[in-house]
């Protein structure tokens, strides 16, 4: 009998420390995700300066979000990202979306503004749109029951980082206004 226990005890022993190994060879593996703002601002031996002009505030569905324009100095060169965030009570989701891709978020946008009216004569039970940039930031909507529910997603990975946005006509003025002032800074 006390063999079997010191047997069933060494093969747990040997389960557990499988498991583990496993688990540690599986998360060397894996690759981080890297935003054009970590590329950018994480470039060795060299000086990093960001310098943010505050514009208004996002109105969502429910409060607000902080937006700015970022200008990341790396060496020679300069870099413009929109950022928009959200603070919560536990974290803080962070956008930043690098000038061509707000030019390509804008041109986005247009594009969805035209099919929600085309996808709710449809009258789906449930239907979703959105656009997706490379660092992962979301425009888009919902239909449901006959209503239409815009939203943005300020990071590709975490919780809690979508945000109803009040109305469309909203985000199209604040990514319009955003762009007109990173061309201005560009000057």
């Amino acid at each position: 009998m006390k063999s079997l226990l010191t047997r069933s005890m060494a093969i747990v022993l040997f389960l557990f420390i499988s498991a583990v190994a496993f688990s540690q060879e599986i998360k060397k593996d894996a690759k981080v995700f890297e935003t054009k703002m970590d590329k950018f601002s994480s470039k060795t031996g060299t000086f990093s300066k960001f310098i943010d002009t505050q514009l208004p505030d996002l109105k969502l569905s429910y409060g607000s979000a902080e937006t700015r324009i970022r200008k990341l100095i790396n060496g020679t060169e300069s870099f413009y990202f929109y950022q928009i965030e959200k603070k919560g009570q536990y974290s803080t989701s962070i956008a930043s979306i690098e000038y061509s891709d707000l030019l390509e978020v804008i041109k986005a946008l247009k594009v969805l503004k035209q099919d929600v009216e085309k996808d709710m004569a449809a009258n789906p039970d449930y239907l979703e749109n959105k656009f997706t940039t490379v660092d992962g930031f979301q425009v888009g909507y919902w239909l449901a029951k006959g209503k239409s529910s815009w939203y943005i997603t300020l990071e590709k990975y975490g919780s809690n980082s979508t945000l109803p946005i009040k109305d469309e006509m909203t985000l199209e003025t604040a990514l319009d206004g955003a762009k007109a002032k990173i061309e201005e800074l560009k000057k």
